[in-house]
């Protein structure tokens, strides 16, 4: 069977400032639809302000994770990038949790763990459009 490769979007609303958003059924259902059996799915999110990770989708954890956000990268620092946009907090955020993952495809499903989900982390929110591009690639 020749290689294939796929890229379909996701499309998202997002109603919070930090909102974490589980997207592994449409992933999951983008790459069934592909017809890959092995290969590769690249999940990425083409915003500076979001992010893609993968965790388990437990409510607490969630607000877990939300909190350490803001934490960590406080809405109300003292940023440089603040002057021009106010908006720093969640570039820097978005830099240090990342944009993309790469999951493994065995036997036409997502090779992760038990308690995994593929999750969109929205940083600038709320947001009317959010994109996620998922490539499919392999056999």
């Amino acid at each position: 069977m020749p290689a294939t490769s796929r890229t379909q979007l996701i499309e998202l609303k997002t109603s919070e400032k930090v909102e974490i958003v589980d997207i592994t059924e449409k992933v999951e259902s983008l790459v069934k639809s592909s017809g890959v059996r092995e290969g590769i799915c690249v999940v990425s999110v083409p915003h500076a302000t979001a992010s893609v990770i993968l965790n388990e989708n437990e409510p607490g954890l969630l607000e877990d994770i939300v909190r350490e956000i803001n934490r960590l990268f406080p809405q109300e620092g003292t940023y440089m990038h603040n002057r021009i946009d106010d908006n720093a907090s969640a570039h820097i955020a978005a830099s240090f949790l990342g944009n993309s993952r790469i999951i493994p495809i065995s036997g036409g499903r997502l090779i992760r763990g038990t308690w995994q989900s593929v999750l969109f982390v929205e940083l600038d929110g709320p947001r009317e459009r959010r994109t996620v591009a998922v490539t499919v690639m392999g056999e």
